[in-house]
């Protein structure tokens, strides 16, 4: 056995038993971070004590598994916590997956996908299998070993439950004594409870299952010693050279096209884009996804003729480098164009989450394909999923550290002192990160008065929140760090909205400000 059975079942029963006291009747908050972190080291402590160390390249997986999982409690924004959940997970499972090996850096994306579908695998399989295993090592044992016959008794006892059941209810519906006595009979022993408890069991026992998976597959699955397309490829290439220089040169003939006329039309400025027709506000909207699609099909198409494409000597190899050079340059420049259009939306709507996630997204995709191109051109292609998933860190880090929803309230608020429309209504859609900017602001004696009242009525709607009031009767283990401080935030200045009244009373809820301006609250 690589993992001693007594110890392994304790093991994840307890890990079982926590996942219980940490999430029964509680909502997700800081039980999150404290339950994955005991898993790792409940499976360190497993592996190590039979001998299995990590590879040290695996360590380095701590890092954004720590990382994440603080976000995890830290943050409230949507879209920032859901990255947070599943970059946690990822880390975790990563690091399953290589744990003795350490070649994670080297994998291609045929290897991520396969090395993730075999540890769902091993969570489904592999702890049934090293139960008979043990089971039948201990076989000759258990036949020496005369007691009571545990498991006889156990099934009699299941298979005479449902006919009690079944008696007793007939005899219950045909006597009304004996059916008192037998509701009592329930009362008496919390039957209702004992399903709850019973309920409660097969959950641990789920979690128990799932996590000896892990611990096996790490045990026994992570080495590394063989990834696909090492000793030969996958895909053995098949195209020649001629047909994917014509593709790739025809792409850069289109591309280059597109290029001039968005420097004539596009970065030219607003007067350029009037003669064509257009406002600003209309050739900010028009292209965006399209233009992204551009970016990840270029992206695709790269990469798959570099793999299909037989390059036969240094000339070919460097003619194709320099194509997909000029195809990543103008791709660059087509990425930029989808970044200024974006931000004359931003200019004449002002933040949102929908115009700041591909703000972020855009300055990463463009990072990747600078990548992407440096590994081509040094012939090191086993590592573009590498890239690819240091990119999406890259993403995924910048939300979390970045507060999207801050950024939205002090860049909305800074657009509303130079004339420009407040949106109050958007603001109060916002999670409880925004909270804290929104007090800050509201603080701020120099803003205008109809700026100040309308960060006011957001900051009433917060204050009557469902997120607020029920964030402040949660008990430890659903503590949220951005829920604490908002409220910490709101209880600083509720004394200053006391000018301020809130109509709970029909729908939409309506909060008046001193000057008598209604505000709808979208929380």
């Amino acid at each position: 056995m690589i993992i001693q059975p007594n110890r392994l079942w304790i093991v994840v029963l307890l890990l079982g038993w926590a996942f219980d006291f940490l999430f029964w009747g509680k909502s997700v908050g800081i039980n999150l971070a404290i339950f994955i972190t005991i898993c790792l080291l409940g499976g360190f402590f497993l592996l190590l004590a039979n001998g299995l160390r990590p590879a040290p390249k695996s360590l380095w997986l701590i890092i954004p598994f720590v990382f994440f999982a603080i976000i995890t409690f830290v943050r409230q924004e949507p879209l920032t916590l859901f990255l947070a959940y599943t970059f946690t997970f990822v880390s975790m499972g990563l690091l399953t997956v290589t744990y003795l090996g350490g070649r994670w850096t080297q994998y291609s994306l045929l290897d991520y996908f396969k090395k993730f579908f075999q540890l769902v695998g091993s969570m489904i399989t592999r702890p049934k299998n090293f139960y008979n295993k043990d089971y039948k090592e201990k076989a000759e044992l258990r036949k020496t070993i005369k007691g009571l016959p545990i498991k006889p008794v156990l099934r009699g006892l299941l298979i005479a439950l449902p006919i009690v059941v079944y008696f007793a209810y007939l005899l219950a519906s045909a006597d009304l004594v004996f059916n008192q006595k037998l509701i009592a009979f329930i009362e008496l022993f919390n039957l209702g409870g004992i399903i709850e408890y019973i309920f409660r069991l097969a959950i641990i026992l789920f979690w128990a299952y799932i996590l000896a998976g892990i611990f096996l597959h790490a045990a026994s699955q992570s080495t590394d010693e063989k990834l696909l397309g090492e000793d030969k490829p996958v895909i053995k290439p098949f195209l020649g050279f001629t047909e994917s220089a014509i593709v790739l040169g025809c792409v850069v003939v289109l591309f280059l096209s597109f290029v001039v006329i968005q420097f004539r039309y596009f970065f030219g400025g607003e007067v350029n884009i009037g003669v064509e027709g257009f406002t600003y506000s209309q050739y900010a909207r028009r292209g965006f996804n399209e233009l992204i699609t551009v970016a990840f099909v270029s992206l695709l198409m790269i990469l798959g003729l570099s793999t299909v494409t037989r390059r036969e000597n240094d000339r070919q190899r460097q003619a194709y480098s320099g194509l997909s050079v000029a195809i990543v340059a103008l791709v660059i420049v087509i990425l930029v164009s989808a970044y200024q259009r974006l931000s004359l939306a931003i200019d004449w709507h002002g933040f949102s989450r929908l115009r700041l996630y591909p703000r972020v997204f855009l300055i990463w995709v463009g990072i990747l394909f600078v990548t992407v191109i440096v590994l081509e051109i040094l012939h090191r292609e086993r590592y573009f999923a590498f890239a690819v998933v240091i990119a999406s860190l890259g993403f995924v880090v910048s939300l979390s550290l970045f507060n999207v929803d801050a950024s939205i309230v002090r860049h909305n608020v800074l657009r509303a002192t130079q004339g420009k429309h407040f949106n109050v209504n958007h603001l109060t859609s916002l999670s409880t990160d925004a909270v804290p900017a929104l007090v800050d602001e509201f603080l701020d004696s120099s803003l205008p008065a109809s700026t100040h009242e309308g960060i006011g009525a957001a900051l009433l709607c917060y204050l009557h929140s469902d997120t607020i009031s029920s964030g402040s009767t949660q008990d430890w283990g659903s503590f949220n760090l951005s829920r604490w401080e908002a409220t910490k935030a709101l209880n600083e200045v509720r004394v200053h909205l006391e000018g301020y009244s809130l109509n709970d009373k029909m729908s939409p809820v309506l909060a008046r400000t001193p000057s008598n301006v209604f505000y709808e609250c979208a929380n």
